[in-house]
Formats: C-alpha cells, sequence, structure tokens
C-alpha cells in the first residue's frame, strides 16, 4: 500500500482556534514592584489561573456573605501558617475553622509554649513520644469540660486558652477565632493522637464534644450555597468529615449545592481529590486542586486575598 502525502489538505494557523495565546503570558518581573503588580503578571493559564479564580471566588462569597470555610490539616501549623490564619480571620474573610485532632495540639502547643513537633523516632524508641504532661492535661481537662457543658471542643479550647495566661496565645488559631466569635470544629479520630495516650483521656468525652463540632460544621454548611470551602493539607480526617456533613445539609432537604470548593496539598491525593474537589460540586459546583508547598501557597493565598479586599 502507497501513501500520497501530496494530497494532504491544510489550513492556515490564523484560521485554527489556539488555546495559548501571548494575551495569556506572563508579564515580565520588575525589581521593586508591588505584589498587586506580581500577582497581576501571573499567566492567565492553567493552575495559574485557576489560583487567580479562587481568590475571586472567595471575595465574591465574602461580599455575598456566604460562608467561607477553611479545613486545616495539622501540617498548616507545623509550617508556621498560623499567623497568616490568623490575618485572615481578623479581616473577616473566614466563617468557620475546622481542625484535625493533631491540629489542636499543635494549636495549643504553639499558645504554651511557642514550640511544637517533637522528634518522633526519638521518643519512640524509648516510649517518651507524645508524652508531654501540659498538653495532654490541659487539652484532656478541656475535653471533659466541654463534654459536661455540652460544647464543641474547639470553642471550648479556644476559650480556655483566652482565660489563661499563655505566653504566645495570640498566635493561636482557636483562641482567635474565640476573640472574633467565629466557629471552631475540632474532629477527633480517638487513637490518632498523642492525648489518647494519656490516663487523663476519656474517649467518651472526647466523642461527645467532637459529635457537637460535628453539628456546628452542619449548621454553617446548610448555608455552603455560593460559599467556599477550603481544605489545606488534611488528606483523610476532614474531607471525610466534611462529605458526610454535606450529605447530611442535603438529606434534610437544604439546597446545598453551587459552591466551590478548593483543595491545597503537596501532591494529589484520592479522598481530597473526589471528597472536597469532585464530588461535592456535583451537579453544580466549582471545584479547584493546587498542588505546593504549604509554606508557599498559603502565604500566596493570604496576600492574594488581602490584595484584593
Amino acid at each position: 500500500m502507497s501513501i500520497n502525502l501530496s494530497k494532504i489538505k491544510t489550513h492556515s494557523i490564523k484560521d485554527r482556534k489556539s488555546k495559548v495565546s501571548t494575551d495569556f503570558f506572563a508579564k515580565q518581573q520588575k525589581k521593586g514592584q508591588k505584589f498587586s503588580d506580581f500577582y497581576n503578571s501571573l499567566p492567565h493559564i492553567l493552575k495559574a489561573q485557576d489560583f487567580k479564580n479562587c481568590v475571586d471566588l472567595i471575595i465574591k462569597a465574602r461580599k455575598a456573605k456566604r460562608p467561607v470555610v477553611f479545613l486545616l490539616g495539622a501540617h498548616v501549623i507545623k509550617c508556621g501558617l498560623s499567623p497568616l490564619i490568623i490575618q485572615l480571620i481578623n479581616n473577616g474573610v473566614i466563617n468557620l475553622i475546622a481542625l484535625n485532632g493533631a491540629g489542636m495540639i499543635h494549636d495549643f502547643e504553639i499558645a504554651l509554649n511557642g514550640r511544637t513537633s517533637e522528634e518522633v523516632l526519638d521518643g519512640l524508641i524509648d516510649g517518651s513520644f507524645g508524652m508531654a504532661k501540659e498538653t495532654a492535661d490541659f487539652l484532656n481537662k478541656s475535653t471533659s469540660q466541654a463534654a459536661r457543658n455540652n460544647e464543641g471542643l474547639g470553642s471550648r479550647v479556644g476559650l480556655n486558652i483566652k482565660d489563661s495566661k499563655l505566653d504566645y496565645k495570640d498566635l493561636s488559631i482557636l483562641y482567635s477565632c474565640c476573640v472574633k466569635k467565629i466557629p471552631a470544629t475540632v474532629h477527633v479520630a480517638i487513637g490518632t493522637d498523642i492525648i489518647h495516650q494519656h490516663p487523663s483521656f476519656k474517649g467518651e468525652d472526647a466523642g461527645k464534644a467532637s459529635q457537637k463540632d460535628f453539628h456546628i460544621l452542619i449548621d454553617t454548611l446548610t448555608n455552603i450555597s455560593g460559599g467556599v470551602v477550603v481544605n489545606i493539607g488534611s488528606a483523610v480526617i476532614l474531607p471525610e468529615v466534611f462529605l458526610k456533613a454535606l450529605t447530611i445539609t442535603r438529606n434534610l432537604g437544604h439546597k446545598t449545592f453551587d459552591f466551590t470548593t478548593v483543595n491545597f496539598d503537596m501532591l494529589v491525593q484520592y479522598r481530597p481529590q473526589q471528597n472536597i474537589v469532585y464530588r461535592p460540586t456535583q451537579p453544580k459546583g466549582r471545584g479547584f486542586y493546587i498542588t505546593g508547598h504549604h509554606e508557599i501557597m498559603v502565604p500566596l493565598l493570604t496576600a492574594a486575598i488581602l490584595e484584593k479586599l
């Protein structure tokens, strides 16, 4: 068989639809330029455009008085990003903060000591890992207090930090939520956190207080239409909690559709992809997955939001 390429049909590139144009290109950087100049210089292509869309949708939700919910893995705190999250809280950007149990622990240890995150391997070898007395005493006492008072765990820990004389409490996310009177929820998986190793831990109290926080999250999500849910660095617990909470809102008849979800993480993972970005935004909504190190992406996100305000 002989192929005669002389019969190939061609067309002008000027008549062809192209997905990339110089209109979308990045702008060259200038020494000493403002952040707004840098931000506007980003290319209007792929993840840079997704990032800009996320910022715009957060601002749109805030102006429309729709909820902006931040789900935070503990690594966000360990990366030194609490001051930026607190800045967003203080500027009225965030309506609810949700942490896992480890996030609560690191948040408290920063408030107490200005330091957190022990060397696991060293402590694991001699059995001292997770055995810090002050951490367990404060948080397990707060947990039991929350259960007795029928309070959420996050709000009780935030209030106890507020009422304390801890030297670094201004760097506590839970304290900041307490001061600004916005919900802070903590979602505990029993057996996953160091304070569960201590005799002062009572599983029934943790379950009751964390269940209260689950209900607080559900209540906020009943109004999520037009709002934004941002998950930063939680690969399992918070994506699962969010999906179940959203399901309950719909089962109870709330029209919780047409909102935006954003997942920031250092790599693409199954549960955030499915339970944050894809499933909750069907059949109507928008989901974005932006990959990058928290210590770079969260400062960029914070600066961009504040610039847009």
